[in-house]
């Protein structure tokens, strides 16, 4: 595949301009060196050891699970052939075990693909999020979690939360896709994802452009970074994005944060939409999509501008007395036969 175009790079950072600026920007950005002085980055430089001691440290026998798959997936956690499953396994255990059985499959030519992600650190590693912190975020309630792993490939998918992924140890492949792209990403089943997004069906490295042919639109918007320990990149929401780990033994911290309450529930918006609309007649889909750029998108303005504040009811500030009105109001909705 021809190269791809790097995403921008910066080297230094104050959490006031990564909010008035690379926040508000809503593009990718890799920020180079920024978690360099970490002990969890001394420690992978150091050895493999040092590296396991410093997490199991602070290890205090928390479940966690990962997903196992043989030697044949090539760390490319996915569905099986018929798609009515996964091609590896889910095993739960403790962190510390987790660790342990990475730790024993170093050297190994027939290991199996072992991944781990989201792992809360204030639940299952406390205070590692102190010895090891993200002074960019302080305020914005953005819980630590980490990734270990050996070698793997997660497939193209989004967040529906801004993102950083700050890199330990191992080495990191970012590929990423602009929001718009998505119709040219042959996305999955929404509802019964590999782990809990939905993917693109198309293997980015070996791509079957018969039978994905507008993929080349997409790997024409995409953009590539490698990050090394200490580095850490910005991924807005809704970008795309596949995530390839290299290496024995690979190691993530990420932070999402949500920028409303509401930002959980919007996917089950569309989806909603998709039951009740998407299958209307194409002229009433255009109906409904005029409504929905009005109400929703307001690509002509403000709706309800017309109105007094105090009568704009649900097309008003979205307060928490008014969250939960809507919300009492749809579910009125739902319960509708």
């Amino acid at each position: 595949m021809h190269a791809l175009p790097a995403i921008r790079e910066i080297e230094s950072v104050t959490p006031e301009r990564f909010r008035e600026e690379l926040v508000s920007g809503y593009t990718p950005v890799v920020m180079r060196g920024l978690v360099r002085d970490w002990p969890a980055v001394a420690a992978g430089g150091e050895s493999v050891d040092a590296l396991f001691a410093h997490l199991a440290g602070f290890d205090r026998g928390a479940p966690a699970e990962a997903f196992v798959g043989p030697p044949g997936i090539r760390g490319r956690f996915f569905y099986s052939d018929d798609l009515r499953g996964f091609n590896f396994e889910r095993r739960r255990g403790g962190f510390g075990e987790l660790l342990r059985y990475l730790r024993s499959l170093i050297g190994r030519e027939d290991a199996p693909a072992v991944y781990a992600g989201a792992v809360e650190t204030p639940t299952t590693l406390p205070g590692f999020a102190e010895a090891n912190p993200m002074p960019l975020l302080a305020g914005l309630n953005a819980t630590p979690r980490i990734w270990v792993g050996n070698a793997s490939t997660i497939s193209t998918h989004f967040d529906a939360s801004d993102n950083v992924a700050c890199v330990a140890a191992g080495r990191r492949r970012f590929t990423l896709f602009p929001p718009d792209q998505v119709h040219n990403l042959y996305v999955g089943p929404l509802d019964r994802t590999v782990a809990g997004q939905p993917v693109s069906m198309v293997e980015l490295n070996d791509p079957d452009f018969d039978r994905y042919p507008r993929f080349r639109e997409a790997l024409a918007a995409a953009q590539r970074a490698e990050l090394e320990p200490g580095d850490a990149i910005f991924i807005p929401a809704l970008w795309w994005h596949q995530v390839e780990a290299s290496g024995t033994f690979n190691v993530l911290v990420n932070y999402w944060w949500e920028d409303s309450p509401d930002a959980a529930a919007r996917i089950d918006a569309m989806v909603h939409a998709v039951l009740t609309v998407s299958h209307l007649p194409p002229a009433r889909r255009e109906a409904w999509a005029a409504m929905f750029d009005t109400f929703v998108f307001k690509r002509r303005g403000e709706p309800a501008a017309h109105l007094p504040p105090e009568h704009r009811s649900v097309l008003g500030e979205p307060t928490p007395r008014l969250r939960d009105y809507i919300r009492a109001y749809l579910m009125r909705g739902l319960q509708r036969p």
